[in-house]
């Protein structure tokens, strides 16, 4: 189990570097002087390098091992936090952005594999439990921790940096000292679109866009709401701003970790999740035109247990379809589709925000997903009876596996 929570950690970590800059868009907008526009490209500059990132890395890992590409993605996160932390104009920050958006792309597809492969007993679904928790976590753990070192300790914007700078550079010696696992001789690599087997892209297209929409509106919280929850609350308390949009996530961890005891279906609970999402956005939505704060917060609660959810049982039902020697390639590929869909929605928020409110763009954006969240609800309701696996309840441990 201690190799299990290596990768855990350093998973954890990673992703909340990626997301420490979400609480500070405002006072780097104040400070570099850009518009809105430029803070969502900002934002999506790490997902639109992730995604050609998972095609030069996508099946690395399945050749070279896990090992040195998580590590490998571990040094470039900590360049990534090096250049937030020396930031000194907007294109400091793209470059920051960019080398996070290579990181999480390099070792996004190799941790998932190896949370499979170092679990003691081959559990897909605890290794899909521990990406969710470490996705979700990592990302509400990144504003919360930036939020609070804004406001209460001394240079704000570095910082959070430095201090995940350190525990980024212990994540990775200990991923050195783990284990690699080998299984024939490597094939020669060459870069490649992840491919999907052909038996699987239809389960595959319907769990990849419920994790895409799911995640689309995890975006939404991370990159313009904080922006829209200093409109609605008129505070400037970096602290407060961090934790609304590290809320949902915060559900959606606990979410997570209540569903892995429960039995159930994959496809009925990716369907119950995206209804969850979408009733939880339209209350986020609603809140700033409705001038409540009640909503905000409850919205942003409801959206989060959504997403776990659904996130989870996606997740849960890609680890189980995909083939043991392409499983770096096809959560690769899963991920791809993640973060394609995390890019087109925020760069659609910029460009709305820069001709319309503030308001205006989060009503529009969060509309669309709301639509597309109940779509992708009834396609998983018209096939959860058709040959869908049930999802047991977890075992409970023995003392024996506790210690």
């Amino acid at each position: 189990m201690r190799r299990l929570f290596t990768v855990w950690f350093a998973w954890l970590v990673l992703m909340a570097g990626a997301n420490l800059a979400t609480p500070l868009y405002a006072v780097y907008a104040e400070r570099f002087h850009f518009s809105p526009l430029v803070l969502t490209a900002i934002f999506a500059t790490y997902a639109i390098v992730l995604v050609p990132a998972l095609i030069l890395f996508g099946r690395l890992s399945d050749r070279f091992g896990r090992r040195p590409v998580v590590a490998g993605g571990l040094a470039t996160a900590c360049v990534g936090l090096a250049l937030f932390a020396a930031a000194e104009g907007t294109a400091w920050l793209f470059a920051a952005r960019a080398v996070q958006g290579l990181a999480v792309g390099m070792i996004s597809g190799a941790a998932t594999a190896a949370l499979v492969e170092l679990d003691p007993h081959g559990s897909r679904r605890r290794a899909a439990l521990g990406a969710g928790l470490a996705q979700a976590g990592g990302s509400a753990l990144g504003p919360l921790v930036a939020g609070v070192l804004a406001v209460w300790a001394l240079d704000p914007t570095r910082l959070c940096y430095l201090v995940t700078l350190a525990c980024t550079l212990v994540a990775a010696a200990l991923v050195l000292r783990l284990p690699e696992r080998r299984e024939g001789a490597p094939e020669p690599w060459r870069p490649q679109w992840p491919r999907v087997p052909a038996e699987i892209r239809r389960p595959f297209l319907r769990v990849g866009l419920t994790a895409g929409v799911v995640w689309a509106v995890m975006a939404l919280f991370l990159s313009i709401v904080p922006s829209y929850t200093e409109l609605l609350l008129s505070t400037k308390n970096l602290a407060v701003v961090g934790a609304i949009a590290a809320l949902g996530l915060l559900a959606s961890f606990v979410a997570q970790s209540v569903l892995e005891r429960l039995a159930g279906s994959h496809r009925r609970d990716q369907a119950l999740g995206c209804v969850l999402l979408a009733l939880g956005l339209g209350g986020v939505v609603t809140a700033a035109p409705a001038g409540s704060i009640a909503l905000l917060i409850g919205g942003s609660i409801l959206a989060g247990i959504g997403h776990g959810i659904a996130f989870l049982t996606a997740q849960q039902e890609l680890n189980e379809r995909a083939p043991d020697e392409r499983r770096g390639e096809v959560t690769a590929a899963f991920i791809a589709c993640i973060y394609f869909l995390v890019a087109s929605f925020v760069i659609a928020s910029g460009l709305l925000g820069s001709v319309f409110s503030l308001d205006s763009s989060v009503e529009a954006v969060g509309s669309v997903l709301i639509v597309l969240a109940l779509g992708v609800a009834a396609w998983q309701a018209t096939t959860w009876r058709v040959a869908a696996p049930r999802r047991r309840a977890a075992a409970p441990r023995s003392a024996a596996a506790r210690r």
